[in-house]
C-alpha cells in the first residue's frame, strides 16, 4: 500500500514539472524500457539500467548499473529531463539522492498483476504525453490476455542466480504467470524462492519445466540442465516438457505478457 501512495503522490506532485514532454528520458528496470519502446518513444532514451535487455537495441544505450543498484552520478550525468524508476529501484538512499536534485523522477509500481502493469503503461504515456498510445496498448492488452482456467498441469519454476537451482513458490511474478497460463504451482505452498537440491525437484514430479534463458546460461546450458539426475527424473523431462524463456519474456510483465502466457499454454498441452 506504501509503494502505491508513494507512485500516486509523485505522479500528482510531478504534472506542473512535465508541463513539456521529456526528451531525456534514464529508465531504471527492464520493463519499464519495454513499455518506452512500445510507446514509439525510444529516441529520447538516453540510458537504461543492465535489466534493459529488450528489444535488443536497448543494449546499445549507455547503462547506470542494475535497477537495484544503479548508480546516482551515472544517471545525472545523462542529464535527464525525466528518470522512470520501477518502485524495486534502489538502494533507497540513492532513489532519494534522485529525487532531492530536482529532476523529475516517477516510481511505477512492480506488482505482477494486470492492475500493475495498466498503471505502468498508462503512467509512462502520460508523462511521455503519449496517452494515446497507452490506451491502445492496454485496450490490446485486456483483448488480449485471458487468464486460463486453472488446471492439473504441474508446472515448476526455476531460476539460477549463481549455479544454484532456485524454484519459485508464491508471491513472485514467476507464480503469477503461471497461474495466468492456467498451471499449477508445485511451489504454490512455498513463499518466494528458495534453493532446490536435485532430490526435491525428483520429489515434486512437475510436468512442466519452466526455466529462464540466464537460468539456462547460468547451469551451464541445456546439455548440462537435461542431464542433472533429479531433474531427469521428473515427468517433465520424459516427455520433453521443459520451456525455455527470454528472462524479460518471462518474467518482466509487461507488454508481451501475452506472448509469455501463449508460449507457456502451448507448452502445457
Amino acid at each position: 500500500m506504501k509503494k502505491w501512495l508513494i507512485t500516486s503522490v509523485l505522479l500528482t506532485l510531478l504534472q506542473p514539472a512535465l508541463a513539456a514532454a521529456p526528451k531525456k528520458i534514464v529508465t531504471l528496470g527492464g520493463p519499464l524500457t519495454e513499455i518506452v519502446y512500445a510507446l514509439d518513444a525510444e529516441a529520447r532514451l538516453v540510458a537504461v539500467d543492465q535489466s534493459s535487455v529488450y528489444p535488443p537495441a536497448a543494449n546499445k544505450l549507455p547503462k547506470v548499473g542494475y535497477y537495484r543498484a544503479f548508480s546516482v552520478e551515472g544517471v545525472l550525468s545523462q542529464k535527464p529531463d525525466l528518470i522512470l524508476a520501477s518502485d524495486q529501484a534502489g538502494p533507497p538512499e540513492a532513489l532519494a539522492r534522485l529525487q532531492r536534485t530536482g529532476v523529475p523522477v516517477i516510481v511505477l509500481p512492480s506488482a505482477p498483476n494486470l492492475a500493475a502493469l495498466e498503471k505502468r503503461i498508462t503512467g509512462i504515456a502520460s508523462a511521455l504525453h503519449e496517452e494515446e498510445k497507452g490506451r491502445s496498448i492496454v485496450a490490446k492488452l485486456k483483448r488480449d490476455v485471458t487468464p486460463a482456467p486453472a488446471s492439473n498441469t504441474r508446472a515448476l519454476l526455476l531460476i539460477s542466480r549463481s549455479g544454484s537451482p532456485e524454484g519459485a513458490g508464491n508471491d513472485t511474478t514467476a507464480d503469477a504467470i503461471l497461474k495466468l497460463a492456467g498451471l499449477n504451482n508445485v511451489l504454490a505452498k512455498q513463499q518466494g524462492y528458495k534453493p532446490l537440491s536435485m532430490e526435491s525437484i525428483a520429489a515434486l514430479q512437475p510436468d512442466v519445466i519452466v526455466l529462464s534463458g540466464m537460468t539456462v546460461q547460468n547451469l551451464g546450458g541445456m546439455e548440462k540442465v537435461l542431464a542433472m539426475p533429479g531433474l531427469a527424473q521428473t515427468p517433465a523431462a520424459k516427455n520433453k516438457k521443459i520451456v525455455v524463456m527470454d528472462d524479460l519474456l518471462l518474467l518482466g510483465f509487461g507488454p508481451r505478457l501475452p506472448e509469455a502466457l501463449q508460449q507457456l499454454k502451448q507448452a502445457s498441452r
